[in-house]
């Protein structure tokens, strides 16, 4: 099966939600991970997940950037819920959570709050998602630091080196559909072994084709460009990236 190990269906009113779950089911897209990055959106992705259980699982922790306006109170209750919803079985990841420095906002304040997620990930023994924006190598000392292991990094933008550095910490890259023009990811995917990629929309963001509203079905254009660039075919692709996704999220 094709799977999104990264999606923000929340951002979709429910009707949307329905139309966009059955395209990805039509796609032979059979799993949805939605990552539930504040309070609020954690709240609706709990819904999501109720709705279609045996499609849409979850993924949970809060967005630098909004963490940086949260009150502490906000923040610990919403550690609270994801250790709760750890102890019911509910939470597939911790994510997405990092940096985001394209606005350049309290370095320091960010690191630690990144830091307190790496360190909660690792005290549930779940795979963490990470945001890098502008901030790749600080976030790579940070899990580097902290010696995490079960790493994705999510639309990653580093250079050449610091790529060679997470491939060799045997950490993961999740692959967006926008691959498909995206010259970046396509040299990413050329320089790092088909054994730490995995695919991911970031619906309803970075859509293949430029256009508004991506939706899950769409990560089929990951496994296609993988496939091209690995010289693969496309179910051979389809069966290495499951088996990725096994050994991050599932051992």
């Amino acid at each position: 099966m094709y799977i999104d190990i990264h999606a923000h269906l929340d951002f979709f009113d429910e009707k949307k939600i329905a139309s966009a779950v059955e395209n990805a089911k039509k796609a032979g897209v059979g799993l949805i991970v939605n990552a539930g990055i504040s309070p609020e959106r954690t709240k609706k992705t709990l819904e999501i997940m109720k709705k279609y259980p045996n499609i849409v699982k979850g993924s949970f922790g809060i967005y630098p950037v909004e963490m940086l306006d949260l009150s502490p109170e906000d923040v610990d209750e919403q550690f609270k819920l994801i250790r709760k919803l750890h102890a019911e079985g509910k939470v597939i990841a911790i994510g997405e959570v990092g940096m985001d420095m394209k606005e350049g906002r309290e370095l320091e304040k960010q690191k630690r709050n990144f830091e307190r997620f790496v360190a909660l990930a690792l005290e549930l023994d779940l795979p963490i998602v990470v945001h890098s924006r502008k901030a790749e190598a600080e976030c790579i000392e940070i899990l580097e630091k902290l010696k995490a292991k079960k790493v994705v990094m999510h639309c990653f933008s580093g250079k050449s080196l610091l790529i060679e550095r997470v491939s060799r910490n045997k950490w993961f890259f999740s692959i967006p559909a926008n691959i498909k023009f995206s010259e970046h990811f396509q040299k990413l995917v050329k320089k790092v072994d088909i054994s730490q990629l995995l695919c991911e929309t970031d619906t309803p963001f970075l859509h293949p084709d430029k256009l508004k509203d991506n939706e899950p079905a769409n990560v089929v254009e990951s496994y296609k460009k993988i496939a091209e660039i690995k010289g693969i075919s496309l179910g051979e692709c389809e069966k290495m990236i499951e088996e990725n996704y096994k050994r991050v999220f599932e051992l």
